[in-house]
């Protein structure tokens, strides 16, 4: 188990995001077609993530966007940090800080493999703080260091 967290340490680029387990139980994109992002897991057991959604429109002028562009801004972003812990091939991330008030304070339970320079992470579907079930999500990352 050292070696696997071991191997876990260091920085990952983003290479894609897919759901799957929808009602058609098909996986498809999300995101855009080039989402981007990073993930960090310390050796001191911090880990911090951000990622968007591709093709984001980027802004002229910060002081002049409208209500919807900062909506749309906020929905294609997903950061937070915190600590993290690992048993067998879950890892926790326990929230401190994040975009998104309702995960601050939270535990994030995710499924992760690692193959060579790939790393994936799977996160189970759920039910949305609005009673919707959300499909899994299935993030790639390659390792950076």
């Amino acid at each position: 188990m050292k070696a696997q967290i071991e191997q876990l340490y260091g920085t990952w680029r983003l290479v894609s995001r897919t759901e799957e387990g929808g009602e058609t139980d098909a996986s498809s994109e999300i995101a855009g077609n080039a989402p981007q992002g990073f993930i960090t897991y310390g050796q001191n057991g911090r880990m911090s993530v951000i990622t968007i959604g591709g093709n984001r429109p980027k802004p002229k002028d910060l002081t002049k966007l409208t209500d919807q562009e900062r909506v749309e801004l906020f929905n294609t972003t997903i950061a937070y940090a915190g600590t993290f812990t690992v048993e067998g091939n879950r890892v926790t991330h326990n929230v401190d800080i994040s975009w998104n008030e309702t995960l601050t304070g939270t535990s994030l339970v995710r499924h992760f493999q690692i193959e060579g320079n790939t790393l994936t992470i799977r996160v189970d579907p759920m039910i949305s703080p609005t009673g919707e079930r959300q499909p899994g999500v299935v993030l790639m990352w390659e390792k950076v260091q």
